[in-house]
């Protein structure tokens, strides 16, 4: 048989190690979307001793696993039919320094805007523009996380992570991770293969401040500088902006902001000539993919318990009760309106989870 029944598979972690392994597990609750989806089996990973121990297990390399940081990036369109491995490990260090930066370490399961305040109120700078960002530090690499100016690519030094094919722990350094708008290798080929278990960070010893995004310097205006305000100014302006998943359930912008060719640009520029666009290089732009959905009549909208942020176009969100599957089917009516008016096909940002689409 393809895959063993959940009441005749021995899920028993052998050699005395003990790893509780959860059966049916409602994944409502470990994701900001908060929709009904369960994984068939699931382990809160607390050491990475856990992952030695169920790699060595002889039902582990037949079951479709998925790596579960903060669920701030994942919608289930589906229960999901294998093993969900929820990185809960938090531990950090400071490690050393040279003369332009210090490097400090974090596990993988640890809340990244606890991690960013905790940095602050250290004295370090450098991830002041990516506060009150949801998720883990684990699962930052893995979207190349950004905002306000700052990608986690620029404040990377290398991670820790486990290859669930061989067993062991390797570590990568910036360039073998492949970062781009929000992408990394772990999108790609690493994915569902690689658990990130650590990341190391090379935080500047001089403050390089990042101001110039909408919004930032005029709420700084006046104020001295430091980690702190910026990191309060970004929380204000993604307060004002972004639904509070804890609130209106949601994982933050839905779409990536496209990048077309200029000449593309140019063209929607004499259709319409209120058109943001931000120059990526000489024959690209950036249009951010709010204004396209706004253009569109889609701000505000719900169908039931799925819609679409009043506050940011960009944030589908969940209202109680609507499905991942519901939540998808509106982000596809959102894509094929925008085509349908601008040429432009928008990418969804988190990923899907979908046993349909998955490999038997």
């Amino acid at each position: 048989m393809d895959c063993l029944s959940i009441d005749t598979l021995d899920l028993r972690v052998q050699e005395t190690e003990v790893v509780d392994i959860l059966k049916e597990a409602s994944l409502r609750a470990h994701t900001t979307l908060a929709v009904n989806a369960s994984a068939r089996l699931m382990v809160n990973v607390t050491a990475n001793n856990d992952l030695r121990a169920l790699h060595r297990q002889e039902w582990f390399a037949r079951e479709p696993v998925l790596v579960l940081g903060g669920g701030s990036n994942l919608v289930f369109a589906s229960d999901f039919p294998g093993l969900v491995l929820r990185m809960q490990t938090t531990g950090f260090e400071y490690l050393r320094a040279d003369a332009d930066f210090h490097y400090l370490r974090a596990e993988a399961g640890l809340p990244w805007h606890v991690w960013v305040m905790w940095t602050i109120r250290a004295g370090f700078t450098g991830l002041e523009n990516l506060a009150l960002i949801p998720g883990t530090v684990g699962a930052a690499p893995v979207q190349n996380i950004g905002a306000y100016g700052v990608e986690l690519a620029d404040v990377f030094y290398e991670l820790e992570a486990f290859d669930l094919q061989r067993g062991e722990f390797t570590r990568f350094d910036r360039d073998a991770l492949g970062f781009g708008y929000r992408d990394s290798v772990f999108k790609h080929e690493l994915q569902d293969r690689m658990v990130i278990t650590s990341v190391t960070f090379r935080l500047p010893r001089r403050p390089n401040w990042r101001i110039d995004y909408a919004g930032l310097r005029e709420r700084l205006a006046g104020q001295l500088l430091s980690a702190k305000a910026i990191a309060a100014a970004v929380c204000e302006v993604r307060n004002q902006k972004l639904p509070d998943p804890t609130r209106l359930a949601n994982v933050g912008s839905f779409f990536k902001n496209p990048v077309i060719e200029s000449a593309l640009a140019h063209r929607l520029k004499t259709q319409f000539p209120q058109m943001p666009g931000f120059p990526q290089t000489d024959s690209r732009q950036k249009i951010p993919a709010a204004w396209l959905i706004e253009q569109t009549g889609w701000k505000g909208y719900r169908q039931g318990d799925a819609g679409v942020s009043g506050g940011h176009a960009l944030v589908l969100v969940n209202h109680g009760q609507a499905s991942g599957r519901q939540i998808v089917a509106l982000a596809q009516d959102i894509i094929t309106s925008v085509a349908a008016k601008f040429d432009i096909v928008l990418e969804i940002e988190p990923r899907i989870i979908d046993s349909a689409a998955m490999p038997n």
